[in-house]
């Protein structure tokens, strides 16, 4: 176990593991691995590993034991002892993962430094001198700021160093250079909603073209804010650095957005939906930045009002809300609620207002909600039925509505999501289990054995999939205004369920609203539009939530 520390002294720490099985090999004079390993034993250490992973700008390739052993460590030593003996190597090292243990991590040897500003330079440099530490870069971005090089061979001891000198009172900063893989952002197979697939050897082709809408906007200088039960913000898909911005918790009044209660898994796989770096699960919009309020209190309550005020003055874009009334019985066309009117508070109302008047300096927030999950009509809901938000429907893997999800003139448009068979209303199947998206760290959220879920759905997935489909057009185009967006939006759906959707001479479905989100073809209309520039439940009457 090694730690580091962002943030100087009073900052936070951070703990990597040593995998047992990988080893990094560092050239030198970037010459390749085959070139570089040339002894018959080297050459043999390696014939039991195999390429992972590679960081040319570093000249530092990743392998892995081929196959599970009974003693990895054993193995990997033997091989890293071999290497070591190479000329054209300059190590063999160990390495290193993050907490999921699989997130690979790689130190160079190298530190970064800063120290107070008060601190004369020859002091800071005497210093760097007494540590066996080579200046290698003074950068001019920060005073006293520097990267110096330890000694070829000190290896892991780099972590021990630099924390032996942020305890120094002269150094205000000081981690080791570490590398992650950059460029790293992808669609995985199980995403369906943004690509075509295989999933379970067969084509699915009920995306919203998302992966194609990459090649032109991810989001980048985009920020979006999902109002939920709090957001998982230490996941690695939000870790990058100013991924997370100006996260709140709108009932405690502190800046900790991270659920509080084993129950509150709903936001984070929101939050993926919508904006999920890629490291193993993109969202819709991987390259924009997530804004996390923390809502944990009823319908109508005044933090509810606050988290609009909240978003809109720090600088939020987009508005994401997988919340609203409670939702009646899917099945069961009699329940009551289906016809019970709960309208929005004036004082959400007027804070949605402010958020689309006064966001994004007059250009006006873009503010989606999730539709419902009651069969029924959405119109009952003053929240998703506001004329100055998009509600948003499930549609499902087979390009069909969802059957659980809410209709009616107030749905803006529809989005991908999971579905369940019914028989005694002919409804098939899906073909999938659902959305694939961040979940809660370890053995919290909707899947208990890992880091990720792919069985999130409701209206609550689809809700966060319009949220960076805006995204992407406003990085796009940051000049376009609230309104534009949203009609960007209602021209380039697709029109799915032709036969069984009731378009009308508008091209207004009850079911899907305009159609189908298709993110390639707002992204370029965007692009086109004046000078381009930036598994859960549904909330209920008190507390719950869309999924």
């Amino acid at each position: 176990m090694y730690t580091y520390t962002l943030g100087g002294k009073s900052g936070k720490k951070y703990v990597l593991h040593e995998s047992t099985d990988m080893v990094a090999l560092r050239t030198r004079s970037s010459r390749s691995i085959k070139n570089a390993v040339s002894s018959p034993g080297g050459r043999k250490a390696l014939k039991d590993f195999e390429l992972v992973l590679e960081f040319p700008e570093a000249d530092i390739s990743v392998y892995r034991l081929r196959e599970p052993i009974k003693d990895p460590v054993a193995v990997r030593d033997r091989a890293r002892m071999m290497l070591k003996k190479e000329p054209e190597l300059r190590f063999a090292g160990k390495v290193l993962v993050e907490a999921d243990g699989r997130t690979l991590v790689l130190y160079t040897e190298n530190i970064f430094i800063k120290f107070h500003d008060e601190v004369r330079s020859e002091i800071c440099e005497k210093i760097l001198k007494d540590n066996k530490l080579r200046i290698k870069q003074k950068p001019d971005y920060s005073k006293n700021t520097y990267f110096a090089g330890a000694p070829e061979n000190t290896g892991l001891r780099i972590f021990s160093i630099a924390e032996s000198l942020l305890a120094m009172e002269e150094v205000e900063l000081c981690h080791p250079e570490l590398i992650r893989k950059r460029g790293f952002k992808g669609i995985n197979p199980k995403q369906w909603h943004l690509a075509g697939t295989l999933i379970n050897g067969r084509r699915i082709n009920a995306g919203v073209k998302a992966d194609l809408a990459h090649s032109f906007s991810t989001g980048k200088n985009i920020v979006i804010a999902v109002i939920d039960d709090g957001v998982e913000i230490d996941h690695p898909e939000f870790r990058l650095p100013g991924k997370v911005v100006h996260s709140r918790d709108v009932v405690t009044g502190s800046n900790d957005p991270r659920p509080r209660s084993s129950y509150n898994n709903h936001g984070t796989a929101c939050a993926g939906v919508a904006a999920a770096s890629g490291m193993e699960a993109s969202g819709v919009a991987p390259g924009a930045m997530l804004m996390p309020v923390r809502l944990s209190a009823n319908l109508g309550s005044a933090a509810e009002a606050a988290a609009f005020k909240w978003a809109a003055d720090h600088g939020a874009d987009i508005i994401s809300c997988s919340w609203g009334p409670e939702d009646g019985s899917w099945s069961d066309p009699d329940d009551p609620v289906h016809t019970t009117m709960v309208d929005l508070p004036d004082s959400t109302r007027l804070a949605i207002d402010y958020a689309v008047s006064h966001g994004r300096n007059g250009k006006g927030c873009i503010i989606t909600f999730a539709a419902g999950n009651g069969n029924e009509d959405c119109g009952y809901d003053g929240y998703a039925g506001y004329e100055k938000v998009m509600a948003v429907a499930a549609c499902n893997d087979r390009s069909r509505r969802s059957i659980y999800s809410d209709y009616g003139k107030n749905i803006w448009c529809c989005f991908p999501s999971n579905d369940f068979g019914y028989p005694p209303f002919n409804h098939p199947d899906p073909l999938t289990p659902g959305i694939f998206t961040t979940d809660r760290l370890g053995r919290a959220g909707y899947n208990p054995g890992g880091n990720y879920t792919d069985s999130f759905g409701g209206t609550s997935a689809s809700c966060p999939g319009v949220a960076g489909t805006a995204a992407l057009v406003l990085s796009a185009n940051p000049a376009l205004k609230w309104t534009q967006v949203r009609k960007i939006i209602r021209e380039t759906c697709d029109k799915i369920d032709i036969s069984g959707g009731e378009y009308d001479s508008e091209g207004h479905s009850r079911f899907y609203g305009y159609g189908r989100i298709n993110a390639l073809k707002a992204v370029k209309l965007a692009l086109e539009t004046g000078a381009a520039g930036k598994s859960g439940k549904r909330r209920k009457k008190s507390v719950t939530v869309n999924q």
